[in-house]
């Protein structure tokens, strides 16, 4: 079906009209992008409502999130079945689909939360990846789609967007095409008042086609797109657009961005384009093309859907992260190993360790790290780098761009046939936040494998060591984070981290040696978030809680304390949020009724809700030798001992 003015109108007046309804909402991009959107959907992107969650439909990342209304307006007039006409006239109200910025799982034919500018357009190369990976491990038949982005100036400007264009160009990554919403104008008036980079040249630079057009011209999009198709490279269009396209006095003006248009304009807007229906009312003639649309890949599905059963269960395991069966017996060897020969590795080194045996049996598994695999331990033997031209990989070098893995790796678990994993220094992934936060928002699977845990990383000093970021990332929602104290804890926080597909973990791991300390492995004690690591005697006189490698330090106390006759009992905290999530019985026998010092290498934010005194630190770190500094910041075991006397007088 050729698209028209009339489909196109039809996207912006149902934004207009639900905007002005909730009276909250950025009417300026759906107007401005509606004609763009409309060629895309009628005539190039691969979708079927019907099966929302097609696995070889393309993917469409709305990353100028505040646009939500183009998305919202076009899922409802394509058929999809779980948007309603009233739920376009609840936009923006407390508990409906339609949320202001789009939210993945609210509505099925929403591939990803956005909002954060920069985030879409980002993931969007995580999800062109593994669309690469895949279609090189079962061919065309099975996985051949492309990934369309509708981003602005915003998200061009964030310099995540940066950092994840050069990896896209990097690895020719041609079936990612980004349309750019160009109409020059930001909030705060026009972009020539912030910026004056050319984007075409920048792009250009960076291994991506490009591509200018007017972005109301029918026969200019559909040219582009098509050109995009046949690229060896991912293509940025330049769509020269007009803001609030249609509405005769805030068209072309920050005015229209983030605010409704009102009646009066809207009227306006009705004569200007000839649009003569009230209020959410599309023509039956309208909305039958739409539908059609919506139809057209019924074909295409149904062989697909042949294809997949034909294949069988070893590509629909794989497809949904499934993983496979017997896939942790070497995990669980290595444990055992790890009893008899009293292993004593950093818990990163351990880390390692572990993904020895888990990548060789999960197949899903696409690992990396922000060029430090070498201090991560991100890498082993048998994985292979995934390269431009040679997608059958399972490693990927995101060099120090720290932004772009976070983001890359949301979109990588997004697709779905990935589960990735990412290190970094624990301190830097300050870099990933708003990645992991969006990561934790939508509830997918993501691991970080965060090293140099705390003040042990000594001489690179307090611009390495991280202080407040245990705390931070236990105040986020959604998120589990791990600080296993020797190797058993870090392979049981590698199952859990596993088999959680509904939330992100992190585990932090130390540059630093950690002793064995568990006596057994026969139940994954860390799923338990805390527990008895060492037992005394009878009721204890104190109980010591710690994590990480701050447990030794409660056991070595624990053993000079039972020799002054006082009884400690000794708790490892790995993952306080799944301890918060056992019952109160059980926290209660694992704590006691004795007074409680807890101990970590961190901000001592948080602990107060589980211990009467803590030790730890509420300043940055300081440049030394890694013992050196745990003793000038008194994480020692004669300042446990001072303040179990304390606690005890």
């Amino acid at each position: 079906m050729q698209p028209n003015i009339s489909m196109s109108n039809a996207v912006r007046f149902l934004s207009v009209d639900a905007i002005n309804k909730a009276n909250s909402g950025h009417p300026g991009m759906p107007l401005g992008m509606a004609d763009v959107a409309t060629v895309l959907f009628s005539k190039f992107l691969k979708y079927n409502p019907q099966s929302p969650k097609w696995f070889d439909r393309d993917r469409f990342i709305l990353s100028a999130g505040h646009g939500s209304m183009l998305l919202y307006a076009l899922l409802y007039l394509t058929g999809y079945a779980d948007i309603s006409l009233e739920d376009l006239k609840n936009f923006r109200q407390l508990g409906a689909k339609t949320a202001g910025h789009p939210e993945y799982g609210h509505l099925e034919g929403i591939d990803m939360t956005t909002g954060p500018l920069g985030q879409g357009i980002s993931s969007a190369v995580g999800m062109a990846i593994a669309e690469r990976v895949i279609n090189a491990k079962f061919g065309d038949q099975l996985c051949n789609h492309r990934t369309y982005v509708i981003a602005g100036d915003g998200c061009l400007m964030e310099g995540i967007s940066q950092e994840a264009a050069e990896l896209a160009g990097h690895l020719k990554l041609n079936k990612l095409t980004v349309l750019w919403d160009n109409n020059n104008i930001t909030i705060d008036g026009t972009v020539e008042d912030a910026s004056s980079t050319n984007q075409l040249k920048r792009f250009e630079a960076m291994g991506w086609h490009t591509i200018s057009i007017d972005g109301h011209n029918f026969d200019a999009i559909e040219k582009a797109l098509a050109e995009a198709i046949y690229s060896s490279k991912p293509t940025l269009i330049a769509c020269k657009t007009q803001i609030g396209f249609g509405s005769p006095n805030k068209c072309g003006t920050s005015k229209c961005h983030g605010s409704p248009l009102g009646e009066q304009e809207t009227d306006l807007m009705r004569q200007n384009l000839g649009w003569n229906y009230p209020p959410f009312e599309i023509p039956e003639e309208i909305l039958n093309a739409w539908r059609s649309v919506g139809k057209k890949s019924e074909t295409e599905f149904l062989r697909w859907q042949q294809e997949a059963q034909q294949k069988g269960k070893s590509f629909t395991d794989y497809i949904n992260n499934i993983l496979p069966q017997n896939w942790d017996i070497d995990l669980q060897n290595l444990k055992q190993k790890s009893l008899i020969e009293k292993t004593n590795v950093a818990s990163r080194k351990a880390s390692q360790l572990c993904l020895e045996q888990i990548v060789k049996n999960i197949p899903q598994i696409i690992g990396g790290s922000a060029d430090l695999a070498a201090s991560n331990l991100t890498f082993v033997e048998g994985m292979k780098t995934i390269r431009a031209g040679d997608y059958n990989g399972n490693n990927i070098k995101y060099g120090i761009r720290e932004h772009a893995m976070g983001a890359i790796m949301n979109g990588l678990s997004l697709h779905g046939g990935v589960i990735p994993y990412g290190g970094t220094f624990f301190v830097f992934s300050d870099y990933m936040r708003p990645s992991m936060r969006l990561a934790a928002l939508m509830g997918i699977q993501t691991i970080y494998v965060l090293t140099h845990d705390s003040i042990g990383v000594g001489e690179d000093g307090p611009t390495h060591q991280p202080i407040e970021h245990l705390a931070s990332y236990r105040a986020m929602p959604n998120i589990q984070t791990f600080r296993p104290c020797d190797m058993i804890e870090t392979a049981e926080s590698w199952e859990i981290a596993l088999k959680e597909k509904h939330k992100p973990s992190i585990l932090a791991l130390s540059r630093q040696n950690l002793p064995l300390l568990r006596n057994s492995c026969d139940e994954n004690l860390t799923a338990k978030g805390g527990y008895i690591i060492s037992k005394c005697e009878d009721k204890a006189d104190i109980t010591l809680i710690g994590t990480g490698s701050e447990v030794m330090l409660c056991i070595q106390a624990q053993q000079i304390l039972k020799n002054k006759k006082i009884k400690a009992s000794v708790v490892s905290m790995p993952c306080v949020e799944l301890f918060t999530r056992q019952t109160k019985e059980y926290q209660q026998s694992v704590l006691g009724s004795s007074p409680r010092l807890a101990v970590e290498a961190g901000s001592t934010f948080g602990w107060h809700c589980f211990a009467d005194d803590v030790i730890g630190i509420d300043r940055f770190g300081a440049s030394g030798k890694g013992e050196e500094v745990y003793s000038s910041l008194s994480i020692t075991v004669d300042e446990i001992l001072k303040r179990v006397e304390k606690l005890l007088s």
